[in-house]
């Protein structure tokens, strides 16, 4: 069987994730990269190879030839790449979020079941090591039935990764709350094995706004402008000339299952990791780390006071990015479109964390006011699976 020929949309940040795609001889090649940026398209050749194809506009894809794409676009421009392609038949790896409203994930769904074309969405922390070990452990009844939910995001580089670039703009992201906060509650729900039909948010800009140098980084990747020495946060310099996107954040949650929850972001703290916590019936658990050496602490007998863990579980995190996530994400995907079939990452989870992100959003921006959030159409569901297996 030849190689799978893909093209990739975006040569920017992640990127990295076409050249895990790109084995040519070995199942896939790159057959087509496009970048409205030349200077990116320029390298091409070099990343994929001599016979790989360029070109500024999306549209020149598609009717290419390709097996699939892989989106790695600025956000606001995903919905409408993935309408193109899902309309022309061919296989869609969508990065997270799979769109900025709830309602362009609708319009993707609705394109994909019309068009019968396979759509995957890139939600990476699904195949994290710490975090399929919080899931087995869970499903397996270490604590019980899970009730409660908290995750404390604490983004150390936020001030490089989203406020110098387009991500610092409401118009290209919605908020942070969605953009950054989609992976978290994603991986919320999958671990409560529900969805937010209720959600409330407060939070503001209350530091990056504070500063008053800004400058025009076109043609820049954040790996051009990210360094430790940015420290403290009222130090960075060059941020986006528009910065109207919240840098603190804390959302409440009410599942459908019951289950109750809450996601806390900032970007400015001096340290990156996530902790989780999640407590059931029969005890809870931890993860301290979500790198190589984490480690998920299970508490499951009475104790008084702050004691060692009852069980503690080491997680080995493999080599590749995000902990070792994006090329088990790559292989599925590149299965996905090959043989079809179940996956691990779900594109109606992606709507599910999308809606409550979004209707978070809202809320904050709207004084903290509860907000119901509308679930998939059962049909559509129905269609692709409820994401939560």
């Amino acid at each position: 069987m030849g190689d799978i020929r893909l093209g990739v949309i975006g040569l920017g940040n992640r990127s990295d994730l076409a050249d895990l795609a790109h084995r040519p001889g070995s199942g896939s090649v790159v057959a087509f990269a496009c970048d409205r940026d030349r200077r990116l398209l320029a390298c091409a050749e070099e990343r994929f190879g001599t016979q790989v194809r360029t070109s500024v506009d999306h549209h020149d894809l598609l009717d290419a030839g390709l097996d699939g794409v892989v989106v790695l676009t600025p956000d606001h421009t995903h919905e409408q790449i993935g309408l193109d392609f899902l309309a022309a038949g061919v296989a869609v790896f969508l990065d997270k979020p799979m769109a900025i409203t709830t309602e362009g994930c609708d319009r993707l769904l609705a394109a994909a079941r019309k068009h019968s074309t396979p759509l995957y969405v890139g939600h990476n922390m699904r195949h994290m090591p710490v975090i399929a070990a919080m899931r087995e452990l869970i499903v397996n009844g270490a604590i019980g039935e899970v009730k409660a939910i908290w995750c404390r995001h604490f983004v150390g580089h936020g001030g490089d990764f989203y406020f110098k670039d387009w991500h610092a703009d409401r118009r290209l992201t919605t908020g942070l709350l969605l953009q950054k906060g989609a992976h978290d509650i994603d991986v919320i729900h999958w671990l409560a094995g529900g969805y937010t039909r209720r959600v409330n948010a407060m939070g503001g800009l209350t530091v990056y706004g504070d500063i008053t140098s800004r400058g025009d980084r076109d043609g820049q990747r954040m790996t051009d402008w990210l360094s430790t020495d940015n420290w403290p946060p009222l130090s960075h310099t060059g941020l986006h000339s528009v910065v109207d996107v919240e840098d603190l954040s804390m959302m409440q949650m009410q599942l459908d299952n019951g289950v109750f929850a809450s996601y806390q972001q900032c970007h400015y703290t001096p340290d990156y990791w996530r902790n989780y916590t999640v407590i059931g019936t029969e005890g809870r658990l931890e993860n301290f780390g979500d790198s190589e050496g984490a480690e998920i602490r299970v508490w499951n007998r009475r104790h008084d006071g702050r004691v060692e863990a009852d069980l503690v579980v080491p997680v080995h995190t493999p080599t590749g990015t995000h902990g070792g996530a994006d090329p088990l994400l790559v292989a599925e995907f590149l299965r996905f479109v090959r043989d079809g079939g179940a996956t691990v990452t779900s594109p109606v989870a992606a709507r599910e964390a999308v809606a409550a992100g979004y209707a978070a959003t809202m809320s904050l921006r709207d004084g903290g006011r509860a907000m119901d959030v509308e679930g998939t159409d059962p049909e559509v569901a129905a269609y692709f699976g409820d994401g939560l297996k």
